[in-house]
Formats: structure tokens, sequence, C-alpha cells
């Protein structure tokens, strides 16, 4: 492209926005005569005729029709590209909404949100803290945390940022007197203390010669709660399927012991989940950026 014609393609656009040439070069900054002089180079250049002008009105030709629309959308995406830039140089502000799965955002999440918002003061954050699906947009979040395989969230941006992994583990107490299982089948003959949601428990999902394994129990225990499930783990009551970033501290300090690790699930995404917007506000790209940052060469629970 020739180096005028920049100049001459933005002129076009803001005469056919504006309905005539007087009117556009106000937004130009350039006098009536440049202006004609620049659709004057176009059309001469294609070789076509853009306008219909008459004393007292413009309108566009065919051709002018279908270079004006092609025109028109290649100038509204380098416009969207100077705001993105402009935004992703400004200083988050605002307030964060944000969401995410209870047990797991308070241990690992709110600690780096406690650096975030001590290095940005002018921002606020309003803080969900549920299982359940939320709609994002309908919600008005800006971001939020799930962990497994997308699902009704297939069409937001999406980041993974570290990987859950469940375990099956037990107090060296309990290993001693009851013995370790060596095989998912082995779990029958067990104490098991399961997470159940209303009155059904979760299935503990295993591999035994790269077969999926179910155990679904009868467990001595049936609890709703990970938290307390480990408690129970700890205190002796049997073994126990958690996720590793509610038993890091645990099994680095020998007080919970993994079994059957070579039968271990595969691991679960943790992903950040953000609408698609046009434009992604700066407050929610730095967090984004800094949590990501902060997990790259590992997060705080894997062992």
């Amino acid at each position: 492209m020739k180096p005028h014609r920049f100049g001459d393609i933005a002129a076009f656009v803001a005469v056919v926005k504006a309905g005539s040439i007087t009117a556009a070069t106000n937004s130009l900054e350039l006098t009536r005569s440049a202006v004609g002089k620049s659709i004057v180079r176009l059309e001469t250049q294609l070789g076509l005729r853009l306008l219909n002008r008459t004393t007292r009105k413009l309108s566009l030709t065919d051709e002018g029709a279908v270079v004006y629309e092609r025109w028109r959308q290649i100038l509204d995406e380098l416009e969207d590209v100077d705001a993105t830039m402009a935004l992703r140089r400004s200083q988050p502000t605002g307030t964060l909404k944000f969401l995410m799965p209870p047990t797991f955002g308070q241990r690992h999440v709110l600690p780096v949100l406690h650096a975030y918002l001590n290095e940005w003061p002018a921002l606020r954050a309003e803080l969900w803290f549920t299982d359940r699906f939320v709609d994002l947009v309908e919600d008005g979040f800006d971001l939020a945390i799930r962990i497994g395989e997308p699902k009704e969230d297939s069409q937001m941006l999406t980041r993974t940022v570290a990987w859950r992994q469940f375990v099956v583990c037990a107090s060296p107490d309990y290993l001693a007197t009851r013995g370790v299982p060596q095989t998912p089948r082995d779990l029958v003959g067990h104490d098991t203390i399961m997470y159940a949601v209303g009155e059904q428990p979760r299935p503990w999902r295993l591999y035994t010669d790269e077969v999926p394994y179910a155990y679904e129990g009868p467990a001595r225990l049936d609890i709703d709660s990970y938290e307390v499930m480990r408690e129970m783990a700890l205190a002796g009551f049997g073994l126990t399927f958690l996720p590793n970033y509610i038993l890091a501290d645990e099994l680095r300090a020998g007080t919970l012991v993994e079994v059957l690790r070579a039968h271990r699930p595969p691991p679960d995404p943790i992903r950040l989940v953000y609408p698609s917007r046009q434009h992604l506000a700066p407050r929610t790209r730095a967090f984004i950026d800094l949590l990501a940052q902060r997990w790259e060469s590992g997060a705080p629970w894997e062992t």
C-alpha cells in the first residue's frame, strides 16, 4: 500500500459516516480541499467511482458500498487494537468480582489476591465462594476459578494455571494396623471416608492395568466436607480420597501417607475462566497474569 493511501481510506470512511465532505473535515482536522483530493486519489488508483456527488448530497456507488464496508471493518479493528493497548497500559481500578471454589480459593487463591490488592490500593474485590455453577455474564463476574474439564462454560475464555490430583491416603497408624492396599480392589476390606453429596457418595475413580475402576463403598463415614474428611483421616478413621491441594502439608509432613499411587486417576485442569469480551479490564488481566506467574514453576500444593 502506498504511504498516503491509508490516510485517503480514513478520509473516505469518515466522509461516508458523516454524510458529507464538509461534515467530515472537523473529525479529520483537514481542509475540505484535502479531503476531496483524498477521495479523488482513491478513485484514480482503483479505477472506480466510489461516490455519487451532487450539489445537495453524497451517495455511495455499488463499488463504493463494497469497499466502504471492508475499509470500515479494518479501521474499526485498528481502533480496537489501540484501545486494547491503552487498557493494558492503564492501572487496575474498580472492583474485581471473583468466583471460586471455597476450600481451594481460601487456601491457595486468597494469598495471591492479598498480594495483588496490596500492590494496587485503588482496587477492591468482591469474592464469592461456591461450588455451584454460576453464569459469569448474567451475574456480572469478571473472573472465576473452575476445576475440571469445560462444560457449561465452554464458550468462555479460559487459561489453565494448575492441576488437581486426587490421591488415596490414610494416617500411618491406620496403615500400620490395617495394612496397605496394593490394588484398588483391596479397598473393599478397608474402612473408607467418602465424600457424599446429599445421600449419594461420590465414587473413587482409579485405574488398574489402565482400566478404569470405581470404588463405590460402602464407606465407614460419608461426609460432605473435604476439610472434615481430612481431619477424620488424620484421626485414623480410615482411607480417604482427596485432592492434593488440600493434603500438601500433611503428605509432606508424613501425617498422611499416599497409597495406590500407581493407580491415580488423570489430573484435572484448574482454569481461570472469564467472559469473552471485546476488552478485558486491566484489573482482570493483571490478576490473571499474576496468578499464572506465581504458579508457572509449580503450584504450592504439588508434591
